[in-house]
Parts: C-alpha cells; structure tokens; sequence
C-alpha cells in the first residue's frame, strides 16, 4: 500500500470504531485519540503509558451494593475502539495480559473491551533504551489485526485476523513485489542490527533464583526511591487494588478497583499490621524477579524490552545495567 493510501485505510478503520493512536504531547507521545491522520507521529518509539490503559483502567467502580436491591456488576456499554500504531513489544505485551484477564481467570471488564478494540500494528525504530531483541519481543507474529512494515514509500501489510482481511476489502491493494519483499527483508535486518542495548536474557531464570542474597542490589535499592514509576509505565505490570465505599446513608455504596503499585508499601500491608515486603530492598528484588519470570501460557518475559522503566525513572536506574551488574556478580 502506498503511503499516500494510508488515509484510506485511515477512513475504513473509522467505520469499525473510535480512532486512538499516537499522539505528541511535548517531549513525549500518549495514546490518544484522533480525527486526523496529521495528528498523530508515526515516528514515535514509545508512549510513557503504554495501551493497557484501555483495558486495565486506572481507576473504575466493578460493582455497586444497595442495602434492598443487593449488588449488581456495573458494566459500561461497550465502545469499539482502533489502537493504531502499536509496536512489536507493546503487541507482545497486550497478549501477556491477555493470558492473564482472559486465559486464566477471565475478567469480564478486559475481555470485553478487548473483544471490541482493533489492533493496528507498526513497524519501528529502536532508540537506545530499546532491548526488545534482547526479550525475543522484538517482532510480533500474532496479536493484532493488521500490522503495517515501513518499507520507505509504502507499506507491506500483514493480516492477522479474518476481521483484518475483512476490513481491508475493497481497499486497492496489490501483492507485494519482489522488490518490495527485498526492502522488507532489508528494512528488518537493518533495523536488527541497531540495538545497542542487550540484556543477558538467557540467564533470567539463574538471576531470580539467586536474587535475594546478592550484594549486588545495593547501589540501586539506594538509589531507588520506591516511587513506583517504572511498574506505572510497565505494559505487563498488573498490580491493583480495590476498595470498597459507603454512603452516608449507609444504604449505597459501591466497589472500586485501581491500579496500584508492588513498589509502595502499602501494596503488601495487610491486616494486624504486617507487611510481607516491608523493605524498599524487599519491593525492589521482587519487582526484578517479577520481570524476569516467564509467562507459561505465551513463553514469553514478563519483560518485554520496550524501555519505558528506565526512560521515565526519576533516580536514572537503568533495568539492564541492573540485571546484567547483578549476573556479573552471581555467576
């Protein structure tokens, strides 16, 4: 597809649901959402809060009480939704999640905003935070309905899903050349050659199992000021809490889930007092050991490489100088 045919794909996806996508707002891009094709950056690495916002809300009532009536579900109507211009990593992380709310224990507020919301993939650039290649997160096979490869002056696509095929009928569009598949396979390996960052992922398992006795922790632990930050930008971070509230009239009141952090200590306080993870020291380890398990269901890291922990850390604390420090001084 020609680039200058992006706007219809554009006016298509509009017909299937609400436009977000990434938008740039000073320093740095959020999804939002959008009219205009100009008004989002394809060129963008990363947003600071990445798509689980749309599934995970940061904060939603689950459920109301009424002291006559009882209790009821409080399910909002459901609004479908194209995320468009999702990166390998991010895609990769929205099926780790998936794993979680839908596979395992499925969650009836995730599954059905995922049931109505379009994934529009994008090919991209790594900056030097990036480590993707390093989490094998670097290119998504699945996970999306469509997914766009830049190929320079125009797209190759890849369809993902029957609703994706469907979608792009009646579109112009043309199998890809020979030259075209030559640039694509050329674009992919110079992009694979640009990373800068590699983290020692293989030795992931062999770090967590020897986490809590290393003094290699302790110059970032002082560093670290359990801000929890980096699990608030985490696309795999899933952490929350739920509280519940009571009218006045003590006849009402309702359930309320947020998102919360495993970095603050309130996270792990429970009741008497007591607290499983009462250090900084404690949060932070776990919180490595967290990210360096495998999903069982994706065979994936809970990590996947996309940079935000360590971009939007106010102490610079970089997660792979961590991880490879703490290796170097295990082994």
């Amino acid at each position: 597809m020609g680039k200058d045919e992006l706007a219809k794909l554009i006016e298509k996806l509009r017909g299937w649901g609400e436009l977000h996508g990434p938008v740039k707002k000073g320093k740095f891009h959020s999804f939002e959402r959008f009219d205009s094709i100009d008004e989002i950056d394809l060129n963008y690495t990363r947003t600071m809060i990445p798509p689980k916002k749309y599934f995970t809300r940061p904060r939603e009532a689950i459920m109301g009480v009424n002291l006559r009536k009882g209790y009821e579900l409080l399910e909002e109507d459901p609004k479908r939704i194209v995320l468009f211009g999702l990166h390998a990593c991010d895609i990769n992380a929205m099926k780790i999640m998936d794993s979680i709310y839908i596979d395992e224990f499925p969650d009836p507020y995730y599954a059905e905003r995922r049931r109505n919301s379009f994934i529009v993939g994008l090919s991209c650039i790594p900056d030097e935070e990036c480590f993707c290649k390093s989490m094998g997160t670097d290119y998504a096979y699945d996970g999306f309905d469509l997914f766009l490869h830049d190929i320079g002056d125009a797209y190759i696509i890849r369809v993902g899903t029957e609703r994706g095929l469907e979608l792009i009928r009646g579109l112009d569009l043309k199998k890809p050349s020979k030259d075209s598949l030559k640039k694509l396979a050329d674009s992919e390996r110079k992009r694979s050659s640009m990373f800068k960052k590699e983290l020692l992922s293989s030795h992931l398992p062999d770090i967590a199992d020897s986490l809590h006795d290393s003094d290699a922790w302790k110059e970032y632990i002082d560093r670290c000021l359990g801000c929890g930050s980096c699990t608030l930008v985490c696309p795999t971070c899933r952490c929350y809490d739920v509280s519940e509230y009571v009218d006045l009239n003590m006849e009402n009141g309702f359930r309320m889930r947020r998102w919360d952090s495993c970095f603050l200590r309130s996270h792990a306080l429970v009741a008497g007092g007591l607290n499983f993870r009462p250090t900084r020291a404690d949060r932070f380890v776990h919180r490595y050991n967290c990210k360096s398990a495998v999903n069982r269901v994706t065979n994936l890291p809970y990590c996947v490489g996309c940079g935000r922990c360590t971009v939007f850390c106010p102490a610079e604390i970089d997660h792979v100088e961590v991880l490879n420090s703490v290796w170097g001084v295990v082994r």
